[in-house]
């Protein structure tokens, strides 16, 4: 493996764990909604090439429909 694909993956190791530390106070609403926007993002890059909008939007959008699913 290349130094650079090494570094790519110990970083978004090191993200994933410190984002999922960081959800340990939130409501079931808001893991709900960031939940969402992390999937809205992924998937709006994905369907627009990567674009910048694409993958705002999707985050966007993709949140909006966790925060409804989470309520009660």
């Amino acid at each position: 493996m290349k130094t650079i694909q090494r570094f790519s993956v110990s970083a978004f190791v090191v993200a994933a764990l410190l984002g999922l530390g960081g959800c340990s106070g939130m409501s079931t609403q808001e893991k709900n909604t960031a939940v969402g926007a992390g999937a809205g993002a992924v998937v709006g890059a994905v369907l627009t090439g990567g674009s910048t909008a694409g993958t705002v939007g999707g985050a966007a959008v993709g949140g909006v429909i966790g925060h409804e699913v989470g309520k009660k």
